[in-house]
């Protein structure tokens, strides 16, 4: 589980292809003693296990469904990626909950700086936008983000100063692709209430007078 709050941007020093899926090696921004094998650590938004440390790196392995959903697949060396250690319990959660368990790709279709802030426009795969909703949360390639406004399959966010630093959201061009990753309280909220909806039943005459109105 992360928060969205990235803790710096890492550079992919290799990619290499295995026999399904692929291998990245990252040099993060933080020491790589702190890491141990098997630790999970969100890369550009997206969960991945640590399975090799060097005293510069670590790596990553990328199964074929991931790189089916992210835009890992179009990483190639000297790209620079959000990233972020898995939370642990105590620690304040200054974002949202984040799973790293990407939902799809976005596209960037609108970028805009002002005089404080950046506002990108985000077009999103439909089926997604029923959980984005106006002043609610959205991770994009792992930031935690509040949605400014959202209208049909497009929705809006404000990039601050300290996030432009930190991320690699300033670095997004009119066309680039995102990970996205939507709030997993509006899914598990719509899993409940689907399982507990009634099925269609058309009002007739014969219904009514079963149930005493005639």
């Amino acid at each position: 589980m992360f928060t969205g709050l990235v803790e710096g941007v890492g550079e992919i020093t290799g990619v290499s292809r295995l026999a399904e899926g692929l291998k990245l090696a990252v040099a993060p921004p933080f020491p790589t003693g702190d890491l141990a094998l098997g630790d999970s650590v969100a890369v550009a938004g997206a969960c991945l296990t640590v399975v090799e440390i060097s005293s510069r790196t670590a790596a990553f392995e990328v199964s074929p469904e991931t790189l089916a959903r992210t835009t890992l697949a179009l990483k190639k060396t000297g790209d620079r990626v959000n990233l972020e250690r898995a939370l642990k319990l105590g620690d304040r959660l200054g974002g949202h909950l984040v799973t790293g368990h990407v939902d799809g790709k976005g596209a960037l279709r609108e970028r805009r700086e002002g005089p404080a802030s950046l506002l990108l426009k985000f077009e999103m795969p439909g089926p997604l936008s029923r959980y984005v909703i106006e002043k609610g949360s959205i991770a994009i390639d792992g930031v935690s983000l509040t949605v400014n406004t959202c209208q049909g399959n497009a929705f809006t966010v404000n990039i601050i100063p300290h996030t432009v630093q930190k991320t690699t959201l300033a670095r997004l061009r009119v066309g680039d692709e995102v990970n996205l990753e939507t709030d997993i309280i509006g899914k598990y909220v719509e899993k409940l209430l689907g399982g507990r909806t009634p099925e269609k039943t058309e009002v007739t005459a014969e219904l009514l007078a079963r149930h005493g109105f005639l």
